[in-house]
Formats: C-alpha cells, structure tokens, sequence
C-alpha cells in the first residue's frame, strides 16, 4: 500500500501514495531513528524504514542526568506508580518538543500522536504560548481570587463566550479530577440528591471521590470510595451486544451490519433501554447527576449511537437529575465539527468540565456552569489558591487565540478525517484491526483477535505492535478496558504528511506483526 525510498544524497522521499519530493539540502532531515540521514545504526534495514517529515527545528544538546541515573532515581525517590506507568519495554527519555515533534536525550526525533494524553492542544512549546507564559512571569507569578487581577477576569470572559448559553460561570480548577470532583459536590448541593449514574469503561479521574466515576478496574482501589456512584452499560456499538453500519457521528462505520432504516438506530433502543433498567433497578427514583464523555478518552476513543445522549439526557432531567459533559479530552476543537464534543450530539449539559488542552500542558482545569447552579453552591465558602492563577490564565487565553488564529479545530476535522478514512483500509486490509473510529484527533482503533468474535488482541501483542510504532518514531497511546485500543490524540497543528508518515509506520508495525504470528 505504502511506497517507501531511501535516503539519497540532499534528498529525501518518505511515502504514503503522494509523489516523492525533493527537500533543499539545508532542511535537517531525520529518519525513525531520529537520526540524520547519514546515520545507519537502525533496527531496520535501512530501505524498509518509512521516511519521517522533514523538521527545520533544531533542539538542544542535551548535556543532562545520564539515562541510568534518571532511571536510579525513578526507581528510587519516584513513587512505584511512576514506574507501574512507564509506556515501553525500553522507555523514552524526553529533552525538548516542538509542535508535533518530541526529540529524546540522545536526539532521536518523534512524532507524537499521544500529546502527553491529548494534553497538548496546539503543539509543543508553541511560541504564542511561550511568550504568553514569559510575559506573565515577568509581571506576577502569584495572587489568589480574593484580589482582582485582570488576568482572571480576561480568560472567565473569554471561555464563557465559547459556551452556549445559560453556560457563562467559571470555576477554575488545576485538573481533570479536581474539576469532576467539584462538579459532583455542585449538583448534589444543587439538586438535593445523591446519585450519580456514569459509562462503564469511563475514565474521570483519580481523586476518592472521581474514583467512584471511574468504571475501570485498573484505575480502581479495593477501598470505599466514590459512594452513590452507579455504572451503566456503554453504548460501544462495536464491543457491545448491539451495533450497526450507521449508528455513530463518524466518517467510518463498523463493520456490523444491521437492517436499520435511514434515522432509526436499533442498537440505541437498546442502549437507551438499559438506561431505563438502570434507573428501574439500580439507583432512587431521584438522582444528582449523570456524567458522560461525548467520546470516551481512556475507554479507548468509544462513540454512542447517535441521539443516544439527547435521550439520556431527558430521562435524567426527568429524574431531577444534571447532565455533566466531561470535555477533558474532546474539548478546544479536537473532534472537528465542533468546538466542544456535546455540540455535536446536539445538548446543552447543565455543567462542562474540561482541562488538559486547556493550557496545552499547563496544569489547569475548569468547571463551567449555569448561574442557578452557581447560586447553590455559593451557599458555603469554596477556595481554591491556585485556580485562576495569573499564568495560567494568561497561558490558557494564548491557547483560545492559537486556536483561532491558526483554525487548529479545522486542522482537526481535515486531518484526522484524513487520517481515520485511511486507517480504515488499514482494518480492510488486516484481520487483527477491528475498529476505526472518532471524530478529528481524537481518534481510536481497536485491535482484535479476529473480527467474527471481537476479542481482544491479546495484551503482548498490543505491546509489540506499540513497541514496534515507537521504534519507527511514532508515539501513540494505548486504552480500552482491555487495553485493546491503540489512541491517537496528537497536538492538532500535525499535516497531512505527517498523518501519511505514520500510516506507513502502522502499516509496516502491524505487517512485522503478523508475519511473525
């Protein structure tokens, strides 16, 4: 499917079906290795390795911690859970980004696909965040909300007129976590009630209380935690007991067949249906809240049916309950259509929460909300001393500019379309690809045993396969309730020439695999 030259002298042809092209000799070119050209030291031979993009940036030279020592010390005065997460076999010892583009301590150069978990929303040390950054240091690292600065007052203004309306009051957070465990403790004050109903293979967070959110056993403590939370069956079209050719906002389908007419969704009859069990059988007549991702992220980039959230929505409200869309992952433009994920299952939830490409890296998180809600939980004192901290105010409001500026979410919906349509000839192509799906960057493919069954593609071939990706220069990230879901959720300033670079290396990752199997 994929052509691919060698390096020649001064020229460079990496392929992806596109007519080779002619780089002038001053471009620093690098293969998967990260190596210049010249450099023949690679686990491949040379003429089978897919040829990387071309990068003008050159970093640093790292003249840090040897790698032994960086690992003595992870090993030693990190907590366990560092190691316990550390991705591949052979790990990566990051120096310096730009953009898309992560260079190691001994100038290997990778494309990352994974933006440190869709965190990066519009590149790697973006000069109009930098500067943004610097400026603020310049001037004031620190104050609290108990005085007004303008830094604060800037940025709530300007994220509450990116939300519909009643959706216009900020409380801002330093995570993910920290904002869902709030948006939790807001609607049970709001609503008088106590039951939170979440997707089973949903990820919200890590704190004791998110963990109840969290349906996910390896994120799970065999402690009380999260009381009052209940989980209800996913809708994954795919995975799960009902699915079709046409249930999902998607440029590619599954590959189940159904009979179901144009705008009539069989499987979400049913998933709706176990929605109503739940509430029949699990949790009081009355609940606080239901919280959904409009694409899971750590579930391994799962989408609903259609107008499955527009109806779970209404069953909720009818039992006083609030509708919370986490935008952790899908918000900022990364699915495409739209600027944030609910958008494009046509609600409006009652509560947003959001962070990661808040700050593109920047810890920072956000809950926005309506002001009756606010009004609730202004009953009692809540203080946060690092929410709405000036530099991250001042970083977070560079990122809103980028995006606009630069249309990151149009980059989004072109590529990643670009990049799911090709993959899907990809799971045409091999047996083991058994699902392509998402909306622009925020994209996943589930690895299978064999599509008749569906079962996962066991946990040392996932590994393989991902080690195999990064060894070609690719990062991406791994998810699923099995792990059986390779991530891609790359900074959205990538092209269409890298998204060609990495279906070369997929493709060539997945044929080493299987002619070894």
């Amino acid at each position: 499917m994929y052509k691919v030259l060698p390096c020649l002298s001064g020229r460079c042809a990496f392929l992806t079906g596109q007519q080779s092209r002619s780089w002038p000799t001053w471009a620093k070119l690098h293969l998967a290795s990260g190596a210049l050209c010249q450099k023949s030291a690679f686990k491949y031979p040379h003429t089978d390795l897919p040829e990387m993009p071309p990068c003008q940036f050159i970093p640093e030279e790292y003249k840090g911690m040897s790698k032994e020592r960086m690992m003595e010390i992870r090993k030693q005065n990190c907590n366990p859970m560092t190691m316990k997460v550390t991705s591949y076999k052979n790990p990566v010892f990051i120096h310096q980004g730009h953009m898309q583009w992560l260079w190691d301590v001994d100038g290997r150069r990778y494309l990352d696909l994974f933006a440190g978990v869709a965190t990066v929303s519009v590149g790697h040390c973006h000069p109009k965040v930098t500067a943004a950054a610097e400026q603020q240091l310049k001037k004031l690292w620190h104050t609290t909300n108990i005085y007004v600065y303008p830094t604060l007052h800037e940025y709530c203004e300007k994220l509450a007129s990116y939300l519909p309306d009643p959706l216009k009051v900020v409380y801002l957070t330093n995570s993910g976590s920290e904002a869902n465990d709030l948006a939790m403790l807001m609607a049970r004050l709001h609503t008088g009630n106590y039951d939170i109903i979440t997707f089973r293979g949903s990820y919200h967070g890590g704190s004791p209380q998110t963990m109840g959110l969290t349906s996910n056993a390896a994120y799970k403590y065999p402690i009380a935690n999260g009381l009052g939370c209940t989980n209800t069956m996913c809708p994954d079209v795919f995975r799960g007991p009902w699915g079709g050719s046409h249930c999902r906002d998607s440029p590619v389908q599954t590959i189940r067949e159904c009979s179901c007419a144009e705008g009539h969704c069989m499987a979400n009859e049913h998933y709706i249906g176990q929605l109503k069990e739940t509430f029949a059988t699990s949790v009081p007549s009355r609940v606080a809240a239901f919280f959904g991702e409009p694409i899971q992220g750590v579930g391994g980039a799962v989408q609903y049916p259609k107008n499955y959230l527009k109806e779970a929505y209404k069953l909720v409200r009818e039992r006083g309950g609030l509708c919370i869309a986490d935008e952790v992952q899908t918000g900022f433009g990364r699915t495409g259509s739209h600027f944030w994920g609910f958008q494009g299952h046509d609600v409006v939830p009652d509560m947003v929460t959001m962070a990661k490409g808040i700050g593109n890296g920047f810890p920072m998180g956000a809950v926005v909300t309506t002001p009756e809600i606010a009004a609730s939980f202004a009953k009692g004192v809540h203080f946060n001393t690092f929410g709405g901290n000036p530099v991250a105010c001042a970083v977070a409001s560079s990122v809103l500019d980028v995006i606009r500026e630069e249309g990151t979410q149009q980059i989004s919906l072109h590529v990643g379309t670009y990049l799911m349509t090709e993959l899907a000839k990809l799971r045409d192509k091999y047996e083991i690809v058994g699902d392509v799906r998402g909306k622009g960057l925020m994209i996943g493919v589930e690895m299978v045993k064999d599509k008749a069954s569906r079962e996962p593609l066991p946990a040392e071939a996932m590994v393989e396969i991902f080690e195999d990706v990064k060894d070609m220069g690719v990062l991406i990230g791994k998810g699923g309730v099995y792990g059986q879901t390779f991530r891609i959720k790359p900074p959205m300033c990538i092209t269409k020439e890298d998204a060609d670079f990495f279906l070369a290396v997929f493709n060539k990752s997945i044929h080493n695999y299987m002619e070894k199997r």
